[in-house]
C-alpha cells in the first residue's frame, strides 16, 4: 500500500508503530511558506544593499571618470537586477499546486538559478574582455584615492550581500540563492581587483590593473562551473548520494521496518521530495502498516530538515521490493504482448 503524507498534523502514541509517548506536529505551518518568506527577505535586503553600493560608486565615477570603476558600478547595478528572477521564483513557490502543476512551482527557483549562472558567465566574459583590452591599451586613472575608496565600498557591499544570500540559502536549501550569493562574492573580488589595480598604477605598473582583472576572471569562471553543476544536477533530479543514505538510515530507526528496498529523492526548488519502499511483517493489518509509515515519515522529518513531502510504500516482507509490483508478459485488448 502506498501512503502519502503532505505535512498534516499527526499524533503518535505508543503501540505497534513503536512511536513515542507524545503528541507531535510536523507541518502545522507550511515549511515552504516559511522558507520562501526567508528567501524573499534575503532577496529584498540584498537588492537594496547592492543598489545603495552602486549609487555611491556612480557618484564617484562622475568625479574620477574611471573606466574600471564604471565597469564595476554597472556590474553592481546588474547584480541588483539578478534579485528579480529569484524574487519571482520565491513568490511563485508560495502558490498552491494546481491540476496542471500538481507538484507546485518549486522548479521556477532552479530556473532562476540557471539565469543567475548565465549572468555570472556574462560578467566573467565582460571582465575578461575589459582586462585584455586594457592590457593592449593601458588607460590613465585620475583621483586614485577616490577610486580606491569606491572599490573598497563595492567590495564591502558585495561581501555583506554574499554572506546574507549564502547563509539564508543554506538555511532553506536554495541552490539558486546560494549561487547568487557566490555571484556577489565574485563581484566583491572584482571590486577588490580595482583597488589592487590602483595600487599597481600608483607604484608605476599601469598593466597591474588588467592583470588582476584576468585573475579575477578565472575565479569567476571557476564559481560559474561549480554553481552550474549543482543547478543542472538538480534539474536532472540529481541529489547528493549521502541524502539517499540518510533517508535509508532514518527509515530503519523504526523497529517494525524489516527492510528499506527502494529510495528515490529529488529536489523541487529548495524542498526535498522522497519516495520510500519499506517491508514489514506480512500479517500486519492495514492500520498497523499505516501507523508504521507515519512513524517512518516522523523520522525522515527529524533527520532531513528540507523534506517537503514523503510517500511511503509499505510492502509485506514476503513481497518486498519494486520487482514484486511488475506485471509479466500478457495480452489484452488486441495489443501485442507487453509487460508493466
Amino acid at each position: 500500500m502506498r501512503v502519502p503524507f503532505m505535512g498534516a498534523h499527526h499524533a503518535h502514541t505508543r503501540g505497534d508503530a513503536g512511536s513515542h509517548d507524545h503528541d507531535h506536529t510536523h507541518g502545522a505551518i507550511d515549511p515552504t511558506l516559511l522558507t520562501t518568506e526567508k528567501g524573499i527577505r534575503a532577496v529584498k535586503w540584498s537588492m537594496v544593499g547592492l543598489l545603495v553600493t552602486a549609487l555611491l560608486q556612480a557618484a564617484i565615477v562622475l568625479l574620477t571618470s574611471s573606466v574600471a570603476l564604471l565597469a564595476d558600478t554597472i556590474h553592481n547595478f546588474g547584480d541588483a537586477a539578478t534579485a528579480i528572477p529569484l524574487w519571482i521564483a520565491f513568490l511563485m513557490a508560495q502558490r498552491r499546486p494546481s491540476k496542471q502543476f500538481s507538484y507546485g512551482y518549486g522548479r521556477v527557483e532552479d530556473l532562476a538559478g540557471i539565469v543567475i549562472v548565465f549572468i555570472m558567465l556574462a560578467s566573467g566574459l565582460l571582465t575578461a574582455y575589459e582586462s585584455i583590452s586594457r592590457l593592449l591599451q593601458p588607460q590613465d586613472i585620475h583621483y586614485l584615492g577616490a577610486v580606491a575608496l569606491a572599490s573598497l565600498l563595492g567590495c564591502t557591499g558585495n561581501e555583506v550581500v554574499a554572506r546574507l544570500r549564502i547563509r539564508v540559502g543554506k538555511e532553506i536549501g536554495s541552490a539558486a540563492l546560494i549561487a547568487d550569493g557566490y555571484h556577489a562574492r565574485t563581484d566583491a573580488l572584482t571590486s577588490l581587483g580595482v583597488l589592487l589595480g590602483v595600487l599597481g598604477v600608483w607604484l608605476g605598473y599601469p598593466q597591474a590593473d588588467p592583470f588582476v582583472g584576468l585573475v579575477i576572471t578565472l575565479v569567476i569562471f571557476k564559481i560559474v562551473w561549480e554553481s552550474g553543476k549543482s543547478l543542472f544536477s538538480r534539474l536532472l533530479d540529481g541529489v547528493d548520494p549521502q541524502v539517499i543514505d540518510e533517508v535509508t538510515h532514518s527509515a530503519r530507526h523504526v523497529p517494525q521496518v524489516l527492510e528499506v528496498t527502494e529510495v528515490r529523492v529529488r529536489w523541487m526548488g529548495h524542498r526535498l521530495l522522497a519516495d520510500v519502499n519499506i517491508a514489514v511483517q506480512a500479517d500486519l493489518s492495514v492500520d498497523q502498516g499505516h501507523a508504521i509509515a507515519g512513524e517512518v515519515r516522523h523520522q525522515l522529518l527529524h533527520h532531513l530538515p528540507y523534506l517537503g513531502n514523503a510517500t511511503i510504500h509499505v510492502d509485506p516482507a514476503t513481497a518486498s521490493g519494486e520487482e514484486h509490483h511488475r506485471i509479466g508478459n500478457h495480452e489484452h485488448d488486441a495489443l501485442p504482448t507487453h509487460s508493466h
